[in-house]
């Protein structure tokens, strides 16, 4: 099962949520598809991860035998390629490595090569295993990691995904193809509009969603308003807390600190995987 978890804004306690189920949950893999601030090991790290690079396919150009037709640049639906004067130029950060320009060369002047575009970090942090997915500074998209990332998860029991904020195609990525994502969000107006991308995001997508608050004070009436209007289930309120930026504060999961919360994420795990639809548990 894979339950991910997002956010159509940042900072209304995503990692919060993901990490906290991974501590109440059996044998867990986690996840951190936030391949551009990963944060999920500040709470999880136990020791030295394994470094793996991740890899992406470009072409490489041998200018003996290119015609400078631009018949792979006119290929090219990224425009990683462009044919200018007496050269063929390559955008690296552009190529999305379809390989189509390959094909369209009438001279085989294009071979594929590879590059670095970021690193998975994995490791087991007690009983949780722990998938840390960064790219590298510079790079312009974090797709190829977070797919790399979710790739290596293992095919058996639950899988957790923290997913990047927002509603862009690195959010998709993560979330694309989950069991049931969790949308956390904030009783704010921002928090609200955001929510509601989020929401529109999943149904173009066709994956279940489920939403949970932060930082609550009181009940959420317009958060749960809002879940009625989309049929979407609220599954849990967590309560505002200052311990729990204390915890924070001193690299701790607030769950190890605040009474009541072991419970709380137990029961949101609980409720999530029931609505996943699924007979398992991976409950602890």
């Amino acid at each position: 099962m894979t339950i991910s978890v997002a956010s159509g804004k940042g900072g209304t306690g995503k990692t919060t949520v993901a990490v906290g189920l991974a501590l109440v949950a059996d044998r867990p893999t986690v996840v951190d598809c936030d391949a551009e601030a990963p944060n999920c090991h500040l709470f999880l790290r136990q020791g030295s991860p394994r470094v793996t690079p991740v890899l992406v396919p470009i072409p490489r150009v041998d200018a003996r035998r290119c015609k400078l037709c631009g018949a792979c640049a006119a290929a090219c639906r990224f425009h990683a390629l462009a044919a200018v004067g007496r050269r063929l130029l390559l955008f690296p950060e552009l190529c999305h490595g379809c390989g189509a320009c390959l094909i369209a060369c009438p001279v085989g002047a294009l071979s594929e090569t590879q590059r670095t575009v970021g690193v998975l970090e994995t490791e087991q942090a007690g009983d949780i295993y722990l998938i840390t997915g960064r790219l590298n500074e510079g790079e312009a998209t974090a797709v190829p990691v977070i797919r790399a990332a979710k790739r290596s998860a293992p095919q058996d029991g639950l899988v957790l995904l923290d997913a990047a904020p927002g509603t862009a195609c690195t959010m998709v990525e993560a979330v694309n193809d989950s069991d049931l994502c969790l949308l956390v969000t904030e009783p704010t107006p921002f928090g609200l509009h955001d929510l509601e991308m989020a929401i529109d995001a999943l149904r173009q997508m066709g994956v279940p969603g489920a939403v949970v608050v932060n930082r609550a004070e009181g009940p959420s009436d317009d958060v749960a308003a809002l879940c009625r209007r989309h049929s979407l289930p609220l599954l849990a309120e967590i309560p505002l807390d200052r311990r729990a930026a204390e915890a924070y504060s001193r690299g701790e999961h607030p769950l190890h600190v605040i009474g009541g919360w072991p419970m709380l994420f137990a029961q949101l795990l609980e409720r999530a995987i029931s609505i996943a639809g699924t007979s398992e548990r991976y409950c602890r």
